[in-house]
């Protein structure tokens, strides 16, 4: 398992600066959003805080190893459209033809070029926390299956999940 954490890509999303306010003045430390993945239908998300924005990168990352989910890709891109909201942050994902690329923004971008999804259009409604929106993409992403796993899953064929 060791090769395969190697060719792991990450990508910092966000930096904020957080205070807590103590007796002797404000404590501030660093929070940190990281996205990991293969580009290859694996991808997770991990947060981290710090006293020093490295250390919290390295947190973060070591979270987002841990937390690694599979993505069903078809011909470099999704299976079918998906629409899910966490908490105020609603997206849609939809599939797109060969050429198109990756029409997102914001924070959804990074994680559909780490899960390897090659053509899509995505769109952000709502709140635009990046957090939040990370964090819907991912649960999209877990939630789509190609017709051959759903009939898998129902112990069907592919054909008769169609008819």
């Amino acid at each position: 398992m060791a090769d395969t954490r190697q060719e792991l890509k990450e990508k910092v999303v966000s930096v904020s600066r957080v205070a807590k306010v103590v007796k002797g003045g404000r404590t501030f430390r660093f929070s940190v959003l990281v996205v990991v993945g293969d580009e290859n239908g694996r991808v997770g998300v991990g947060t981290g805080k710090a006293a020093e924005v490295p250390d919290a990168i390295r947190k973060a990352t070591e979270e987002a190893k841990k937390n690694l989910v599979k993505v069903s890709l078809v011909n470099g891109t999704l299976p079918h459209e998906y629409e899910t909201n966490f908490g105020s942050s609603k997206i849609i994902i939809k599939p797109a033809v060969e050429g198109t690329g990756v029409i997102a923004g914001g924070a959804v971008r990074p994680v559909l070029e780490l899960a390897g999804v090659k053509n899509v259009t995505a769109k952000t409604l709502g709140s635009r926390n990046s957090r939040n929106v990370v964090y819907a993409t991912i649960k999209a992403l877990k939630s789509m299956r190609t017709p051959e796993e759903e009939a898998r899953l129902r112990g069907k064929t592919v054909a008769q999940i169609f008819n």
